[in-house]
């Protein structure tokens, strides 16, 4: 609890009344690896907080070498289908855990609740949304204005724990090239 005390504390000042109520409507879940959150077609129903994990966001192919890994999230992050999410229509990619993964999930009801009864509650929700833009926002201009050489040298500067928990064929179609490619690129680096 106290890591996403800690992570929600960067964003705004809870009040213990605020902190109680939210925290009571958190469940704890654990997974193993390779588990899919979350499949194709299903409706999201949680937002969840990684305690400890990685996760891939894909859209899955018939052929899983073409499987597209358009995001990764890691400890002390949120992570959602967010889209499904929000509309609570069928998600159009999945999530599967990379590693062993543990986090604290509330379910789209408990949040309108949360937002309903708590002063801080919208402030939270609008602030995480606007982080959440940010990233997705960021990897759409790399991947418009840099050369996949550039995309893989900002990623590693940005998310460095990615090379100890993910493996290189979705960093590979994370940042938009072939294996063979990638392992160019790091030849001549």
């Amino acid at each position: 609890m106290e890591q996403i005390k800690a992570y929600l504390e960067q964003l705004v000042d809870i009040s213990p009344e605020d902190w109680a109520y939210f925290t009571s409507k958190l469940q704890p879940r654990s997974f193993p690896k390779k588990s899919k959150l979350l499949e194709l077609n299903q409706v999201e129903n949680h937002i969840s907080f990684i305690q400890q994990g990685t996760v891939r966001l894909y859209i899955p192919k018939e052929d899983p070498e073409k499987e597209i890994t358009f995001g990764f999230c890691f400890k002390n992050e949120f992570v959602s289908a967010y889209d499904s999410f929000l509309t609570q229509n069928p998600s159009a990619y999945e999530l599967e855990t990379l590693t062993p993964t543990t986090m604290m999930s509330i379910t789209y009801e408990d949040l309108q609740l949360v937002y309903a009864k708590t002063k801080i509650g919208n402030l939270i929700g609008r602030l995480t949304a606007e982080r959440l833009f940010l990233i997705k926002s960021r990897r759409e201009q790399d991947l418009l204005h840099l050369s996949a050489e550039e995309r893989y040298l900002n990623l590693f500067k940005q998310r460095p724990e990615l090379l100890k928990e993910v493996p290189l064929k979705y960093i590979s179609s994370y940042i938009g090239v072939t294996s063979q490619a990638l392992s160019r690129i790091r030849k001549r680096l």
